[in-house]
């Protein structure tokens, strides 16, 4: 699993805090650590900065790339922005996150891309919004995203298709479809291009102490349907053990069991059943709640777990 770092992220109070103090230690720190745990590239989410961007962006470019040297990711509608940071980039090839099917998006940001040889992720988003079922998501890349890049001669193999996860709580009836979505794009072109997701944003809006399991619970899923990219948090140790145990089918747990089960049945079209749970686990009993509520088989509550 390639895993994009998630935390250098500005809706997090230590991010804006560091970056309003100019603090470069803080940054060049939470980059190493997160490339240390397993990132192989970082998110740079800096927000729009519409007062400061000239600045901000060249300066963290700077600062990062002083401790690692992976790709980076800049996470912004900004793309004044973005511009400014791609020009300080000397290392790994870059990224843009992202252009969606509007109109103005899709028209300037894969020329930005193109310009600096990024890599580009592209939001199944039209100006409508995000479609529910995985078949309009599709359509938008095969009939919006590739097609623009064929325009404008912009390598596929640089394009990065993101069919937006979004929260259990309150969207529950996309978290299916999305997984689809995921199993489908893949075979939508030739060369197809890479899939990503951000994983956490199906737990946005979950109290703190649950969301790790449904990460857990859906990137099991996700890899079931051959999810080989993912913006993520990788200081989730049991988030990255989870990883390891799927891609190496180490069965030797029984939780371990349990998550390649997982990932079987849905990489099979099939859906978990009960049996393949050990209910009078409590571990395992709150994997397979967790499952029927990214099913959608069970309304999401907070409680669910004690349900």
């Amino acid at each position: 699993m390639y895993i994009i770092g998630e935390n250098i992220h500005i809706i997090a109070d230590k991010v804006k805090e560091a970056l309003k103090l100019r603090d470069r230690e803080f940054f060049m720190e939470l980059a190493l650590k997160q490339v240390e745990a397993g990132a192989q590239a970082i998110d740079l989410n800096l927000g729009p900065r519409k007062k400061d961007w000239e600045e901000v962006f060249p300066w963290m470019v700077e600062s990062v790339e002083t401790v690692v040297d992976v790709p980076l990711s800049f996470d912004s509608t900004n793309l004044m922005g973005i511009e400014a940071g791609l020009k300080k980039v000397t290392k790994a090839q870059p990224i843009i996150n992202s252009t969606s099917a509007e109109a103005e998006r899709l028209e300037k940001v894969p020329l930005l891309a193109k310009e600096y040889n990024t890599k580009l992720i592209a939001l199944t988003m039209g100006k409508s919004g995000i479609p529910v079922s995985a078949d309009e998501r599709v359509t938008i890349a095969l009939e919006k995203l590739i097609p623009r890049m064929l325009e404008i001669d912009f390598p596929i193999e640089d394009l990065i298709i993101d069919p937006l996860v979004l929260t259990v709580s309150g969207c529950q009836e996309y978290a299916p479809e999305l997984l689809e979505a995921v199993r489908t794009l893949q075979f939508a072109w030739d060369p197809p291009p890479v899939i990503s997701a951000g994983l956490s944003n199906v737990s946005n809006s979950v109290p703190d102490q649950n969301r790790p399991l449904i990460d857990r619970v859906y990137c099991a899923m996700l890899m079931g349907v051959g999810l080989q990219t993912m913006i993520a948090n990788p200081f989730d140790e049991q988030l990255r053990e989870t990883i390891r145990v799927i891609e190496e089918r180490d069965d030797s747990t029984p939780v371990g069991k349990a998550y390649i089960k997982i990932a079987d049945r849905i990489a099979e079209m099939e859906e978990p059943a009960i049996e393949d749970f050990d209910m009078n686990d409590p571990e395992q009993a709150a994997i397979w709640k967790t499952v029927q509520v990214l099913l959608n088989k069970v309304i999401y509550a907070d409680g669910y777990l004690d349900q």
